[in-house]
């Protein structure tokens, strides 16, 4: 099982920049893919950025080329730089850890706001 704790969100102008990270913890934080959800209010929870086990990212396109994540395995920790925000990009972002085995994500943290105000 891992337990993941997201810091890093905040306020911040449009055009300005953050970076979320994400501590988990247990011995075999390199054995799952991880990714970053957000939930804006009055919509459904999406997928922002993934990383697998090997350092492979996917990215939705509404956010490609501004946000960045990265892993470091030796820091059972993982990383989404955000640039360029935009008041869209506000909502709640989650942490997420997803077994290889397992075709879900199936960890998840508690969240942390982030706000672009226009």
């Amino acid at each position: 099982q891992v337990q993941l704790v997201e810091s890093g969100g905040g306020l911040v102008q449009a055009g300005g920049s953050l970076r979320l990270s994400c501590a988990a913890s247990g011995r075999t934080f390199s054995s799952y893919a991880m990714g970053w959800f957000r939930q804006a209010p009055e919509k459904e929870r999406e997928l922002v950025a993934a990383i697998g086990t090997s350092g492979s990212t996917d990215y939705p396109g509404s956010v490609r080329g501004r946000f960045t994540i990265s892993r470091d395995n030796a820091k059972n920790t993982v990383y989404l730089q955000m640039d360029s925000l935009k008041p869209e990009d506000t909502g709640v972002y989650y942490c997420a850890a997803r077994p290889v085995y397992r075709t879900k994500f199936e960890y998840w943290g508690q969240g942390t706001q982030v706000t672009v105000s226009s």
